[in-house]
């Protein structure tokens, strides 16, 4: 018996120095609460039922209520004009799709790959924060509205959206707006975010939650099929705890 024990205390010592090794290599820190920083980027834990970890700031920005930069859907850079003509996966036009086509009639020469989800190659927060990062799916942002209070707030003079978690941490979406062509709209008074997951409607569609202000007591928000060329902000998550 007591041979089992030391055995098992030998166990728990390795699998403790293996975890605080793991997380020292890829510079991973958690508080008491369960926010934490991975790679460099910090999270927050909401007490979510999947366990997914909500990034405190959009992919280019340094603070929660800096707008960060914009990419269209699976491109992984931002750019100057935000159009078919510029997007990576489309010959010149919405039905000239090159990747990510569950129809032929959209995709260029008939072409179809049946693909729904973005892979890590062409995901924003994977390409610019490293693996262990990535948009969130349309599931993920489902279980956010619906495990969460949310409000319309002001954070460092910047307008946004407030997700308030049970547990009583938060995370802050700002107003950013989004871009089509060369302009920038609803800056201030919407915000636009990426997930990952193809829309279910038409293949040159991708699902993104928005949110946006009236001027009064009134905030619209929702999950939307967008345009898979328009310029959003990608709000990252790392799926672990």
């Amino acid at each position: 018996m007591k041979s089992r024990v030391m055995q098992k205390n030998a166990k728990t010592i390795v699998f403790l120095l293996f975890t605080m090794f793991s997380c020292f290599a890829v510079s991973c820190t958690k508080d008491n609460g369960g926010n934490g920083s991975y790679k460099g980027h910090d999270y927050v834990d909401l007490g979510l039922p999947s366990g997914t970890m909500w990034a405190t700031c959009n992919v280019g920005a340094d603070t929660p209520s800096e707008y960060g930069e914009y990419f269209a859907w699976g491109e992984t850079a931002p750019k100057a004009s935000y159009n078919w003509s510029t997007y990576v996966y489309s010959n010149g036009d919405y039905n000239q799709l090159t990747k990510y086509c569950s129809e032929s009639d959209f995709g260029f020469e008939g072409f179809t790959d049946k693909l729904k989800t973005l892979e890590p190659g062409d995901d924003a927060a994977t390409a610019n924060w490293g693996e262990g990062w990535r948009t969130p799916t349309y599931s993920e942002w489902v279980e956010l509205l619906t495990r969460c209070d949310y409000t319309w707030t002001t954070q460092n003079g910047v307008s946004g959206f407030l997700f308030i978690a049970r547990n009583g941490n938060s995370i802050f979406l700002p107003a950013a707006g989004n871009r089509s062509d060369a302009d920038l709209s609803h800056v201030g008074s919407g915000g636009y975010y990426w997930s990952s997951s193809l829309g279910k409607s038409l293949p040159d569609m991708a699902k993104g939650f928005s949110f946006s202000w009236n001027g009064g007591d009134w905030v619209d928000h929702d999950i939307y099929d967008y345009s898979r060329e328009f310029g959003l902000s990608v709000r990252p998550v790392h799926p672990s705890k």
